[in-house]
């Protein structure tokens, strides 16, 4: 049987994922992060066996969360952890956080999000095709951001 790899791992797999290309992460542009994340994302995980446990989320648009407006690309995996009991306990965030510079095609994009689950019966790879055939791919697939986060939040 495959070991399953735990939440706590996950970090450093992603970090680890987005270092392992042939260029340095800062020359990295947006599709070199997504096919990081999609590596990252194909891992099997230690989570509860309910519903929606483990997912992925590809989100865009232009927020101010901590500084200027900017676009924001933020590729999450959700693992949800479970109580002594069983129980959901909380929800683990890791984000793959791409900020860039606004711009009228950049703002024209609006927001968008898409979820994926691993026990859904969903295939991954038809689901990151259909991100990737968006219109606003063709916008953002090649630009380079101008910031990367990789972090880990509790919801």
């Amino acid at each position: 049987m495959t070991r399953r790899l735990s939440i706590n791992e996950a970090v450093g797999l992603l970090e680890g994922e987005l270092e392992s290309g042939q260029r340095a992460l800062d020359d990295l542009v947006t599709e070199d992060l997504w096919s990081a994340f999609l590596r990252f994302g194909r891992r099997l995980f230690d989570v509860p066996d309910t519903p929606d446990a483990d997912g992925l989320l590809f989100q865009y648009g232009i927020h101010a969360f901590d500084g200027p407006s900017a676009f924001m690309l933020d590729a999450t995996r959700q693992f949800e952890t479970a109580d002594s009991d069983g129980d959901h306990d909380h929800y683990v965030q890791v984000h793959c956080e791409l900020r860039y510079g606004l711009s009228p095609a950049l703002e024209a994009l609006g927001s968008f999000d898409s979820w994926f689950f691993h026990d859904a019966g969903d295939d991954l790879e038809e689901w990151a095709q259909g991100l990737t055939e968006r219109a606003a791919w063709a916008t953002i697939h090649r630009l380079k951001p101008a910031e990367i986060r990789v972090y880990q939040e509790q919801v």
